[in-house]
């Protein structure tokens, strides 16, 4: 009988803490409740991206991790990305000089660092998406993924284009690989590709190398170049982050504007960190 009052509490528990994440995103964000679904833990990481380290909520279930961004320091959040848990493959990463409690995760269509505020809470996140990815596999015969996009190599790693060997300069831009992550200049970038596994309809930039190796059912187009109009004048961008590759402005933002440099962590964004919360579901097993 204890037994039982205790699974229906932690029950109404779970679904009151699901119900508070769906709110937290507004109505922009996607319902997140299921009857199987747990909440396992939540806290802020350090992600990085084009701007440098940026934090992010994130929320594990038993079978998704859903991040998003931190608006005015409170608990209100936008731009949800939701991570099925079966697409996702961690990669950890020993501490550098200017960068510690790191690690990469991979998904399909991006993939980015993350670090934690201590070496105990990137153990505690990296085991326990490890679990809760394990018991989805078995529990619900899904097949693992196959495929992970590549982290771009940041534009300052690299003087000349990685594919021919010419010095980038002004007029001579750098752009990116959506398949490899090499940075390449325009001439070896002109063609685009549809990567399914990143987006199963739209052409993005490829190198020449990269191109050759898609099947030759792939779809391709020449890559236009691409100008910014600032005030009343039009100047050319030093990196095609911006260039748009048919997603949505938001998905540009967040898909495209990543430059995955760990060597920017700074231990200044310290004050950004929150302390990850551990909801113990003892009773897991028994809602799935």
């Amino acid at each position: 009988m204890g037994t039982m009052v205790n699974q229906l509490m932690f029950a109404q528990d779970n679904r009151d803490r699901i119900h508070a994440v769906e709110n937290s995103f507004g109505p922009s964000g996607k319902p997140l409740y299921a009857p199987d679904r747990v909440l396992i833990g939540e806290g802020r990481l350090m992600k990085m991206s084009r701007r440098g380290p940026q934090p992010k909520v994130f929320f594990l279930f038993n079978d998704v991790l859903v991040y998003g961004s931190i608006i005015l320091n409170g608990r209100w959040y936008k731009k949800q990305k939701i991570i099925p848990l079966e697409e996702s493959q961690l990669e950890d990463l020993e501490d550098g000089i200017k960068m510690r409690n790191q690690w990469l995760i991979r998904t399909p269509r991006k993939s980015f660092y993350v670090s934690a505020a201590s070496y105990e809470e990137k153990r505690a996140w990296i085991e326990h998406i490890v679990d809760c990815r394990s018991s989805l596999l078995q529990s619900s015969g899904c097949r693992p993924g196959s495929h992970f996009a590549n982290t771009w190599i940041p534009d300052q790693a690299s003087a000349v284009c990685m594919r021919c060997s010419d010095r980038f300069t002004v007029t001579q831009r750098r752009h990116h690989c959506r398949k490899c992550g090499f940075v390449v200049c325009g001439a070896c970038s002109k063609k685009r590709a549809v990567i399914r596994h990143i987006h199963p309809t739209k052409c993005l930039r490829v190198c020449t190398l990269c191109h050759s190796s898609l099947s030759t059912t792939t779809t391709t187009t020449e890559a236009p170049e691409v100008s910014r109009v600032n005030g009343g004048s039009t100047e050319k961008i030093g990196s095609d982050e911006d260039e748009v590759d048919g997603l949505s402005e938001e998905e540009e933002a967040e898909e495209q504007m990543e430059n995955h440099d760990p060597g920017k962590w700074m231990n200044s964004q310290m004050d950004s960190w929150s302390t990850y919360v551990y909801f113990k579901p003892e009773h897991t097993q028994s809602q799935t």
